[in-house]
């Protein structure tokens, strides 16, 4: 597995005050949808392109077409919704699926409740959106179910990330086609499974808490 640290002085910004306790629900969703566009921008830089050209007013042009398949963006749910609107507004040609997981509080384990995924990704590229990668639980899940349909290669893209988490991924999934892309690696988890000093729960914080 592979970690890229979108290292940027405007994603560093944002998510500073996405950290603010006192950010209200509203500023933090459009500060999350700006954020992930940030993080998209780095996640995609590797994405598959095919060689084209094409006719300008003047002359022809070499240039670039994403080719089929397109990729496939997965949020899970319900947090990744937040994440969904950023991440479209850069690859707005992708299909969208989704998978939803809950976490036992006492446990700390995931579970699926939802999933509304292709039967087959043969040669697809995924981009699954969670904004907190805590124990990795989730996402070891979702990229697994992912990989068993066949995804020629997984990015993640978290706005945080927990050392713990990250060491997990990179054991369940050692190749170089598993990826995530995120903006900060905090301290660590506490004993609830929060990142710390992290920034919350995030789906509180874009939806409220229910």
């Amino acid at each position: 597995m592979r970690t890229l640290l979108a290292d940027h002085p405007l994603v560093t910004h944002k998510l500073t005050l996405l950290r603010d306790a006192r950010t209200d629900t509203a500023t933090f969703r459009t500060l999350a949808d700006e954020l992930v566009t940030l993080l998209a921008y780095e996640a995609t830089r590797e994405v598959r392109v095919s060689p084209v050209t094409v006719e300008t007013p003047v002359d022809i042009a070499s240039g670039a077409r994403l080719p089929a398949p397109k990729p496939l963006i997965v949020p899970v749910l319900r947090a990744g919704i937040g994440m969904l609107g950023g991440m479209t507004r850069l690859l707005p040609m992708a299909s969208v699926g989704f998978v939803g997981m809950v976490r036992d509080e006492k446990s700390l384990v995931a579970s699926t409740y939802a999933n509304r995924l292709p039967a087959r990704l043969d040669g697809r590229e995924v981009f699954v959106l969670d904004p907190m990668l805590a124990t990795g639980g989730t996402l070891v899940t979702v990229i697994g179910m992912l990989r068993d349909r066949g995804a020629a290669a997984v990015t993640a893209i978290c706005l945080l990330a927990a050392p713990e988490g990250l060491a997990r991924l990179d054991e369940a999934f050692p190749g170089d086609n598993v990826c995530v892309v995120t903006g900060a690696v905090d301290s660590h988890l506490n004993d609830k499974g929060y990142i710390v000093p992290g920034l919350g729960d995030a789906g509180d914080r874009l939806f409220g808490e229910i």
